[in-house]
């Protein structure tokens, strides 16, 4: 029976990249990321500002995706953009935009969850031939700035929350520890670079003892932050001397508490195909220690190109390929969430 082909279009603007990407058949044809520069100096994002560059950026991201891909406006068969979660003037923009130009051009609709597109990330073909994908279910550590959880991912679109944070996200965890090193914004990936350069095992600092399969980083934040102080009425300089070693070993401190809880569901769930995706994904400490675990254990394990770590509409244009398929599509009425469980 012949097939017939299926391109989505994907927009992605959750936060404070504007991205768009084609994707026919699964196939990745072109992937594009506007960064927004203009919050670094404010050392966090700022969603007014971010929801400006939205607008700007929109039109031309995705003309450059259409352009890439060699493809038009009509070769479309869905247009797939993030419902949410995110920051709701950002999300609106890539919401309108998508609505916009699938009423003009009668095109399908198809909302996406954010964080569902990052588990599927995984599911972007770069070739033809290209099967490597983790099998149904598989576990996956969803670990971003906003999120950190622990997903049982039963099928495309079928996924369950089965350990999450309480408080902090590891992404917060790393960002609000730079800042408090004064390090610049984003502060994660500097730490990231300085723990290379240190010793893991110099400091030692406080691990949360939750139960079940749930994290928090806030007490760690909190006792990362009375430690440099204390240290700091003894030496002003001190972590000047000894940036290296504090990114180290916070470093391992983080991916130690997110590892202990996926070695835990691991061994409760049986299951051996395990991912990790989102933005601290790209972080070496993450993949290191998966890749040690994986042996230890006999893991099979997925772990994400970094262009597809970070917000990206190739992940919401496959999300939205898989719902092509079941026909879920969404109307005119829809509205972004800031708020969105998977």
């Amino acid at each position: 029976m012949f097939m017939k082909d299926i391109t989505i279009l994907g927009i992605e603007s959750s936060c404070d990249d504007t991205s768009a990407a084609v994707i026919k058949n699964g196939l990745i044809l072109s992937n594009e990321i506007t960064t927004q520069k203009v919050h670094e100096e404010y050392g966090g994002v700022v969603p007014e500002l971010a929801s400006r560059a939205h607008q700007q950026n929109i039109i031309p991201v995705v003309d450059v995706a259409l352009k890439k891909a060699k493809i038009s406006i009509d070769d479309i068969d869905g247009i797939a953009f993030t419902k949410g979660p995110g920051l709701l003037g950002s999300l609106l923009v890539g919401t309108s935009f998508a609505k916009g130009l699938a009423l003009a051009k009668n095109i399908k609709l198809i909302d996406v969850n954010h964080l569902q597109g990052h588990v599927l990330a995984h599911f972007v073909k770069k070739h033809k031939d290209d099967n490597n994908q983790p099998q149904f279910p598989f576990l996956c550590l969803l670990v971003s700035g906003g999120n950190t959880q622990i997903i049982v991912v039963k099928d495309a679109l079928e996924m369950e929350v089965i350990g999450e944070t309480i408080d902090d996200a590891a992404g917060e965890a790393f960002d609000k520890c730079a800042k408090v090193m004064k390090l610049p914004y984003p502060g994660g990936p500097i730490i990231d670079r300085y723990a290379q350069k240190g010793n893991p095992l110099a400091f030692t600092f406080n691990k949360p003892k939750i139960k079940n399969l749930d994290y928090s980083f806030s007490g760690l934040k909190t006792s990362f932050l009375y430690f440099l102080r204390d240290r700091m009425k003894e030496n002003p300089k001190f972590i000047d001397e000894n940036i290296y070693d504090l990114s180290a070993s916070l470093q391992k401190t983080i991916v130690d508490i997110l590892m202990d809880k996926l070695i835990k569901a691991a061994k409760e769930t049986n299951i051996k195909e395990i991912a990790i995706a989102g933005g601290v994904s790209a972080n070496s400490g993450v993949r290191n220690k998966l890749e040690e675990l994986a042996q230890k254990y006999q893991w099979n394990i997925f772990i994400p190109e970094f262009q597809y770590t970070t917000d990206n509409a190739a992940m919401i244009a496959i999300t939205g390929y898989y719902k092509y398929l079941k026909g879920e599509f969404t109307d005119q009425t829809v509205t972004p969430m800031a708020r969105f469980n998977i």
